[in-house]
């Protein structure tokens, strides 16, 4: 039997847990994807949006900033009047705003992911956590991040979603020492045992 994350046990969150949450991420558009959907995330459970994410790539351009950036009132309409996701305006409005506040962070920085990656000293903080409830729900790295992306513009990224997408994207590893994955991301990451 795999050992695995407790929160790990449907359809969606099992290959979710065990091929993307905690792998090292890189790529400019799946960080802001990622910094989207945890956003979108904000009130509702991981899983809903799980169900939601195919459609959201498409409807968000594969989260492409530099697109995303261009949306105006007639994309806002559809995107509001889409089943597939969460139609929420405040989010809606975010995701866009957000977008306009990493093109010039990806000019100034050269990328997201060095930007991004910055905030843990470009390796990932590996936790040596025994039980699920021993996971934080924020750390002065994703309260660092918190407030320097609100300086930046960017809305929906409270310290919380911050640490959400924290785990997510690779910047932490919060799997239990037990799970299966914790010493394969340890092998992969390199990152510092905290």
């Amino acid at each position: 039997m795999v050992n695995r994350c407790s929160w790990a046990h449907t359809d969606l969150s099992i290959p979710y847990h065990d091929e993307e949450w905690g792998v090292p991420l890189h790529d400019d558009n799946r960080l802001f994807e990622f910094l989207i959907l945890e956003g979108a995330q904000a009130g509702l459970s991981w899983e809903t949006i799980l169900r939601k994410r195919a459609r959201y790539r498409v409807v968000f351009d594969g989260f492409d900033p530099a697109v995303v950036a261009g949306y105006g009132a007639r994309k806002v309409e559809a995107l509001l009047g889409d089943a597939g996701i969460v139609r929420n305006r405040a989010k809606i409005a975010s995701a866009i705003g957000n977008a306009q506040a990493a093109l010039p962070v990806q000019r100034e920085f050269g990328s997201l992911d060095t930007y991004l990656w910055s905030f843990v000293g470009g390796a990932p903080i590996v936790h040596r956590l025994r039980r699920t409830d021993d996971i934080p729900a924020t750390n002065d790295a994703s309260d660092h991040m918190s407030r320097e992306l609100r300086r930046r513009g960017f809305r929906f990224v409270g310290s919380t979603i911050c640490y959400a997408f924290m785990q997510a994207c690779g910047l932490v590893n919060d799997h239990r020492t037990d799970c299966f994955r914790y010493a394969e991301l340890v092998a992969l990451a390199g990152g510092r045992k905290k």
